[in-house]
């Protein structure tokens, strides 16, 4: 039996797991992840969080997607990692470090009476800013490929609900272009102050949002002159207020919410 933590940002969700509480050793996480994150004959998640201590943080995050590869990084996960060791561990400090394969991250609890109301991510400086052009079934794509410790291809659009994202996110995912594979948003700008962004996350397929995309969607559009250095990112499943602070550090806002939790028979 595994117990977990069923948790979701904006209804990207996971499945949270404490290797703390539950010893790990033996175990094949990536049959897991496959397995839990199935919607049909798991728990259903767009990803498996796993709790571990660190040497160099207050806690270290693993992050596996449902297809058992893992993910250097998730901005909505961290949010719901942030919120599930806050309580769980009845921290009295409001920020907390976090090892993760794209660095450490230090998410800060917003309250509100004692109560994880929202998170704040300092998500580091995004890296690897480029333009580059794919072809896909006889249409070419200007990409504007960032990486937030994760890698990013933000494509601009007219209009979010003409995309076919089944059809057009795997390809450009798997596109050769992008040998580790590729986050795709397609972002359309509706002001200077708001975006409105969908995704097909690697690893994972439509989701409902996409932290580090909503930031790496931000600094495109601003690059593109397209926005201010502040805007509010809308995602099917809610918003996100992304900003790219003076010191060139991306501060994402959200919330994190816990849906159950349970047993889980291996």
């Amino acid at each position: 039996m595994l117990h977990f933590i069923k948790m979701h940002g904006l209804g990207n969700d996971f499945v949270l797991v404490d290797s703390r509480k539950d010893k790990l050793d033996g175990i094949d996480l990536k049959k897991l992840a496959i397995e839990i994150c199935d919607r049909h004959f798991g728990v259903g998640a767009d990803g498996l969080l796993i709790v571990w201590p660190s040497k160099k943080a207050h806690y270290r995050m693993q992050v596996i997607n449902p297809d058992g590869s893992e993910a250097e990084m998730c901005g909505n996960g961290i949010r719901c990692f942030a919120k599930y060791v806050y309580e769980a561990d009845k921290l009295k400090e409001e920020v907390i470090s976090v090892e993760t394969l794209a660095g450490t991250l230090l998410p800060a609890v917003l309250l509100k009476e004692d109560k994880v109301m929202a998170v704040e991510v300092d998500m580091g400086v995004p890296q690897q800013i480029q333009k580059s052009k794919i072809k896909i079934q006889n249409n070419e794509y200007a990409i504007n490929e960032v990486s937030m410790g994760n890698p990013h291809a933000v494509i601009f659009v007219d209009d979010v609900n003409s995309v076919d994202i089944p059809v057009v996110g795997p390809l450009i995912e798997n596109d050769p272009h992008f040998p580790n594979r590729t986050n795709v948003e397609f972002v359309q700008v509706l002001n200077d102050k708001e975006l409105e962004v969908v995704v097909w996350e690697r690893g994972a397929g439509e989701t409902l949002a996409c932290g580090t995309g909503a930031c790496a969607s931000l600094v495109a559009a601003n690059l593109a002159g397209k926005t201010g250095r502040r805007a509010i990112v809308h995602l099917p499943g809610g918003n996100l207020d992304i900003e790219w602070a003076e010191d060139n550090h991306i501060l994402m806002r959200g919330p994190a919410e816990k849906v159950f939790e349970g047993d889980y028979n291996q």
